[in-house]
């Protein structure tokens, strides 16, 4: 059981994704935002402890490899899209996080077909983390306690992981058309 945590999170990460749609759309009010900001919580702190626990316990599966980044891009695309559908969010820094994600995951199963892995790098991490609390702070909107700006602070958040998407999408790009010119 222990070796299937992991994956268990992230199954659980992929089922969050009906319920933040069902909250977002067929509950009104400040409880609509504070269960979807508490679902959306939820689903960043299981994808750390996912890959931790797999690292930890030595629990990596083919599965969870093939799992993970889809459950990851699958939440915060559709995060991204109520958001912007409900107005809270801007839609180019949206739609650079959404494109950004489409090429990269291009990029790495092209260079995966090469046997060339392509780690995460540090400035993506960063990006990943303003992106997730971003999406948290614009979930929680109108809900948020009087003395948090989740609106205006997610919105500055949301443009600095945008911005923090184009560096690393294009080191991305830079690396996997390095590989491409090779072939």
């Amino acid at each position: 059981m222990k070796k299937q945590l992991p994956n268990i999170l992230t199954y659980s990460r992929i089922l969050v994704i009906p319920a933040l749609v069902a909250a977002f759309f067929y509950i009104r009010g400040d409880l609509s935002d504070w269960i979807c900001a508490a679902l959306f919580l939820y689903a960043s702190v299981t994808d750390f402890f996912d890959g931790y626990l797999a690292r930890a316990w030595h629990a990596h599966s083919n599965l969870g490899k093939f799992l993970d980044p889809i459950a990851d891009k699958l939440l915060v695309a559709t995060a991204l899209m109520l958001l912007v559908h409900s107005h809270r969010a801007a839609i180019l820094p949206a739609l650079a996080i959404l494109c950004r994600e489409i090429l990269v995951s291009g990029l790495r199963e092209f260079l995966a077909d090469l046997r060339i892995s392509v780690p995460v790098s540090t400035l993506a991490k960063y990006k990943t983390a303003a992106q997730m609390v971003a999406i948290f702070l614009l979930l929680l909107g109108n809900g948020a306690p009087d003395f948090l700006p989740a609106e205006q602070l997610g919105d500055w958040l949301l443009w600095g992981a945008a911005l923090l998407t184009l560096v690393t999408g294009y080191a991305y790009l830079k690396t996997g058309l390095k590989y491409l010119a090779q072939n």
